[in-house]
């Protein structure tokens, strides 16, 4: 179960981007792995498609998929990266909650 959500702002920890941040686009949780604006970047050779509305053709950038241990949740109080874990309230309802030393000690829900 991935706790990273579409529109969070994360931080990459490992390889080629390591500390850089970005917001998540997407989130595939059968897989485990999000999509990540302006990480990841992959050249894809594209031929043009008549069918489609224009759809030029040529050599485009565009993000790939990473794994989602290999990111990050960023903090938006204190703006450093922080683990994620899952708090159930009286009512029963479940809410994400920042977890370590970095943290707020604060839900984003």
């Amino acid at each position: 179960m991935s706790l990273i959500r579409k529109d969070d702002l994360v931080e990459v920890i490992t390889g080629k981007y390591k500390g850089e941040r970005g917001k998540v686009l997407e989130v595939y949780p059968k897989k485990d792995r999000v999509l990540v604006e302006g990480i990841n970047l992959v050249v894809k050779h594209e031929r043009v498609r008549m069918s489609e509305k224009g759809q030029e053709g040529g050599i485009i950038e565009k993000e790939a998929p990473l794994d989602v241990s290999n990111v990050m949740l960023v903090d938006p109080k204190t703006s450093k990266p922080v683990r994620l874990g899952v708090e159930i309230g009286e009512d029963g309802t479940k809410r994400r909650v920042t977890r370590g030393r970095n943290s707020s000690r604060s839900a984003l829900d």
